[in-house]
């Protein structure tokens, strides 16, 4: 359904707004990297088993552990330590994985806001912070050892933030705008200070 959304409604959209000559101009999603840090897995080795099959039953494929690069003696930490699961997601799991993490999960969220639209690396790729696993449907409550976090970082071809933010935004990620510190929330707070 997403897919769908893209290719009928936001690639001619973004042909438009951009003025790409061609659909290869415009950028797509290239993948999707679903990513769990477990620090504490350094003590509790256990951990990384629950997360791994948490991180299969949200995206629908099996979670790779990652491993500590180097020994960090501070952390108690040595070298090919597994210390977090990690997911890439491509074609269709990637885009029924960002449809329910869109319209199901990120809904689910108590006082929801929307999602920062300042959190792009420069090169068109969006980075978010998921606080709590138990925001997925496919997690059952009861099951849960712990709340864990977790990052989701969408991989676009864009070349420049804007383009992504066009695409991400079409596709329907409810971005809300975060204004700097010292600066007015909207123009209707600035209206009222001029006015006062």
């Amino acid at each position: 359904m997403l897919q769908q959304k893209y290719k009928n409604e936001v690639l001619p959209a973004l042909m438009e707004e951009f003025g790409f000559a061609n659909v290869y101009e415009a950028p797509r999603i290239e993948k999707v990297i679903v990513n769990m840090g477990l620090g504490e897995a350094v003590q509790t080795p256990k951990i990384i088993e629950s997360a791994v099959v948490e991180l299969a039953l949200i995206t629908g494929q099996k979670a790779v552990v990652t491993r500590a690069r180097r020994s960090i003696a501070g952390f108690k930490l040595r070298e090919n330590m597994p210390i977090g699961a990690k997911v890439t997601l491509r074609g269709e799991r990637m885009w029924e994985f960002l449809e329910r993490l869109i319209f199901v999960a990120m809904p689910r969220v108590r006082d929801f806001k929307g999602v920062s639209d300042k959190a792009f690396d420069g090169h068109g790729n969006y980075s978010l912070g998921v606080r709590e696993q138990i925001i997925f449907p496919e997690i059952d409550y009861d099951k849960v050892d712990s709340v864990r976090g977790m990052n989701i970082t969408i991989v676009t071809t864009a070349d420049e933030d804007d383009h992504a933010r066009g695409l991400l935004r079409g596709i329907g990620m409810p971005f809300v705008r975060r204004e700097t510190r010292g600066q007015p929330e909207s123009v209707e707070a600035e209206a009222a200070t001029t006015e006062a």
